[in-house]
């Protein structure tokens, strides 16, 4: 809240820029879209809150501010190459262990103080709505007496509105470095809501899919849990710095009325840490739920074979046991067919109807013990 109004949507300090235009009759100035190769993207000195040079490199803005009494730079850099981070080092004095981290990245959430500068490594969030997946990127900060050096590592935050809405509030920008880095800390957080919303869209879709029985439902639960845990990570070890920034323990500045604003960014980063605990311990549900689903599944599918299975031993029962039956009279008529000379009963005048006799005997006595075990 900025004098008891929130920031405008995507966070940061300010009126609204077309009171700016409508007060200077011009927009303000805009940082210039991040080169495709990395580099500087804005540089500016400011006197008072308001932009007083846009040197066009890193030399004239070091020249500027050693010109100019009680001025402030601010350095945006975009994936910068090794030689822009030591020409900065060398000309504000940055820790070597800060400076690696800065060309490395791959850090996490953190504030550290080296001297009089102040280190802040940021993860921002963008939600990609087209691939439904969370983008992740890294922001460093130096924070020091008269500069501030932002140092991205992707495309988000938007540091082109956090630098307009400053300029738009001149007396904001006025309190120094550190009202930029808690603008910075709210465009953060703030771009954090639309992720927020983006993942409770897919949960819904996932719930979808799990009682709709869709089999890549497991998989999908899967790559949303590892993109939550890799929010959390982005977000949960933020706490940790704004605390740290209330508490003074970074050396920060005991301006009550950025207190006020740091408060802010405090509550709502709060409030999106515990929406992504409850999408974690949701989806480890959903999973639970999809993995009972997938046994019921499993198991009526192994009735339904076990029932076929049973359904054929039955009827391969019936099949044998009446081939059993008509074999053994073929057995006897086969036995009496032979065209032997000497052979007992051929000859006798009852032969004929003991063999029919003997087959009928059979069959009956055959069709007697299948049918008692069952088998007909």
């Amino acid at each position: 809240m900025v004098g008891g109004r929130r920031f405008r949507p995507g966070g940061g300090f300010g009126r609204q820029l077309d009171e700016y235009e409508t007060r200077v009759g011009v927009p303000p100035p805009t940082e210039p879209p991040a080169p495709s190769h990395g580099g500087l993207v804005d540089s500016a000195v400011y006197i008072r809150g308001r932009r007083f040079a846009s040197p066009s490199g890193l030399a004239e803005t070091y020249r500027c501010l050693q010109e100019q009494d009680d001025a402030m730079a601010w350095i945006g850099l975009y994936r910068p190459d090794t030689d822009q981070i030591t020409s900065l080092a060398r000309e504000f004095r940055l820790h070597d262990l800060a400076v690696e981290d800065a060309i490395n990245a791959h850090q996490r959430p953190k504030l550290e103080r080296y001297g009089h500068t102040l280190f802040v490594v940021l993860r921002a969030a963008r939600y990609d709505d087209l691939r439904e997946e969370v983008e992740f990127s890294e922001l460093h900060l130096f924070i020091g007496p008269g500069f501030v050096v932002t140092v991205r590592h992707g495309e988000a935050p938007d540091l082109t509105a956090v630098r307009r809405r400053m300029e738009s509030e001149a007396q904001m920008l006025a309190r120094g470095p550190e009202a930029v880095l808690y603008a910075i800390l709210d465009q953060v957080v703030d771009g954090y809501a639309p992720v927020v919303a983006g993942l409770e869209n897919d949960i819904d879709e996932i719930e979808t899919q799990v009682f709709g029985g869709d089999p890549n439902a497991s998989r999908r639960i899967y790559g949303l849990s590892r993109e939550v845990i890799q929010f959390q990570r982005a977000a949960r070890p933020l706490l940790s710095v704004l605390d740290a920034l209330a508490d003074g323990a970074g050396g920060a500045s005991t301006d009550e009325e950025l207190h006020r604003y740091l408060r802010d960014v405090t509550d709502h980063l709060t409030q999106v840490v515990e929406r992504v605990d409850g999408f974690r311990h949701l989806l480890q549900n959903i999973l639970t739920v999809n993995a009972t689903l997938v046994s019921q599944q499993q198991n009526e599918e192994m009735r339904s074979l076990t029932a076929a299975s049973y359904t054929q031993n039955e009827e391969l029962k019936k099949v044998s046991s009446w081939a059993a039956i008509l074999f053994a009279p073929t057995l006897i008529g086969t036995v009496y067919g032979m065209n032997f000379v000497h052979m007992p009963e051929l000859n006798w005048r009852f032969g004929y109807l003991f063999a029919l006799l003997l087959m009928l005997l059979v069959c009956g006595t055959l069709y007697v013990i299948f049918k008692r075990r069952g088998w007909l």
